[in-house]
């Protein structure tokens, strides 16, 4: 027998989308694809009067409306590729959607913008959005499991950086592209992949997730046209791996796409229930919990300190929030309001709230410490040293919303009730809810709003 020829990394991957629309997959699967359209439009409204939505709004609608998808709640009709620029800054730019562990990034603010976007070129039904957006998941794990960590700490936002290949593979399998032209589709989300974590607590955050959605879209739709490019774009010599990534081989993991128990399973998502950095839930988680055992007050407590796992501060880039988006990114800052409201919503980062006196004076009085040792698993341990002398303490490695503790049903759905009322949206959240999570047969474009 010959030697085995190996393949290229877009060579695998494009095997591997190319006949994944086609798959059975099970009802939870596709379910956890119906809670991430859920999740995802729901805090898209809540965001949809944000400055950075109506910038990016004014911008679609002056470059040419009338095309075949729309923007979420308003109805714009726009080209995909503006629906799908819009429609992912409102769903990042609260910092209020989903996340994938072990690739430090969001996903479905890049992966259902795109894919709601395409539905405007062909009809498609709920049972093929959710193949797609699992096929898209599936690439972003296995990349994200061998590469994600070093990619995110040299700086880049992986949401984007990262996220766009496995987003032009979802595009590409719900447009049914032959091997030929997915090869060509991820070669060109090569040429478009950006994204900085400088930008975190800025408007550019959310342009680069958007960015992320409107580059896969235009990557499967030039494939589809005959545009090409190299077949060695991830993996050659002045490819993504070497120039995004560390060199890692990606062979046996892509190797294992779609094989055994899929990544929409095995990694899962990881749904917020808290409007803000991903990297402050588990201390929050830690200290509503305090807080509510041993009936906690502000004034009860003299000092907290914080330990994360390695690189649990990364996200955290602020200290001192001057604005609402910067208070999103500061854990001294969602300590204290927390402690003194016993909540965090949306009122907690609206701009007035940071001209309260108590989050300014408190913020000395929280010490926060990464600790030595592996990156994975992550988790938070929150100590408070009480007025009275005593000291508590508890460590939170499962946020309330992460994959092996989601939120349930009913609990997404009074998120997105909290969203609509955040926008003044007129909708009955229950009856919406239910539609998405039963939406095999509908056509996609049914269930949005």
């Amino acid at each position: 027998m010959g030697k085995a020829i190996a393949m290229d990394a877009g060579a695998r991957i494009a095997r591997f989308a190319a006949g994944f629309g086609r798959r059975q997959l099970t009802g939870a699967q596709c379910k956890v694809a119906y809670r991430a359209l859920l999740d995802t439009v729901a805090v898209a409204a809540a965001g949809i009067n944000e400055p950075a939505v109506t910038i990016v709004r004014d911008y679609v609608t002056r470059a040419g409306g009338g095309g075949p998808s729309r923007a979420w709640v308003t109805g714009e009709r726009l080209a995909p590729e503006s629906a799908a620029l819009l429609n992912a800054v409102a769903a990042h730019v609260l910092d209020y959607d989903d996340v994938m562990t072990p690739m430090r990034a969001h996903v479905s603010a890049t992966l259902v913008p795109a894919l709601t976007a395409l539905a405007g070129v062909r009809e498609v039904t709920g049972g093929q959005y959710a193949a797609a957006f699992i096929a898209g998941f599936e690439v972003m794990a296995k990349f994200a499991h061998v590469m994600a960590l070093d990619h995110y700490s040299k700086g880049w936002h992986s949401t984007s950086a990262l996220g766009v290949l496995g987003t032009t593979t979802a595009c590409a399998v719900l447009l049914g592209l032959d091997e030929t032209q997915i090869v060509n589709a991820l070669g060109l989300a090569v040429a478009q992949a950006a994204g900085s974590r400088e930008n975190f607590g800025f408007m550019a955050k959310s342009f680069q997730a958007a960015q992320c959605a409107q580059a896969a879209v235009r990557a499967a739709l030039l494939a589809q046209a005959g545009f090409d490019a190299a077949p060695t774009a991830i993996d050659g010599r002045y490819g993504y791996m070497s120039l995004y990534a560390g060199r890692e081989d990606m062979g046996p993991a892509l190797s294992q796409l779609g094989e055994g128990e899929l990544e929409i399973v095995r990694t899962g998502l990881d749904v917020k229930k808290y409007p803000c950095c991903y990297a402050l839930h588990r201390g929050l988680d830690a200290l509503f919990t305090l807080r509510r055992e041993h009936g906690l007050t502000l004034d009860a407590v003299e000092r907290i300190d914080v330990l994360t796992s390695a690189r649990g501060l990364e996200a955290l880039i602020t200290g001192e929030p001057l604005t609402g988006l910067e208070a999103k990114f500061s854990m001294p800052y969602a300590l204290t309001v927390g402690l003194r409201d016993g909540a965090i919503d949306f009122a907690a980062f609206a701009d007035a709230a940071l001209a309260l006196p108590e989050p300014h004076a408190w913020f000395d009085r929280i010490h926060v410490v990464e600790a030595a040792g592996p990156v994975l698993p992550r988790w938070t341990e929150i100590r408070l040293t009480l007025r009275d002398g005593r000291e508590l303490a508890l460590r939170v490695q499962v946020a309330h919303g992460d994959a092996p503790d989601p939120l349930t049903d009913d609990e997404l759905t009074q998120k997105a009730r909290d969203c609509f009322a955040l926008a003044q949206l007129d909708m009955d959240a229950g009856a919406w809810s239910h539609r998405v999570l039963n939406m095999t047969d509908l056509a996609l474009g049914e269930v949005l709003i």
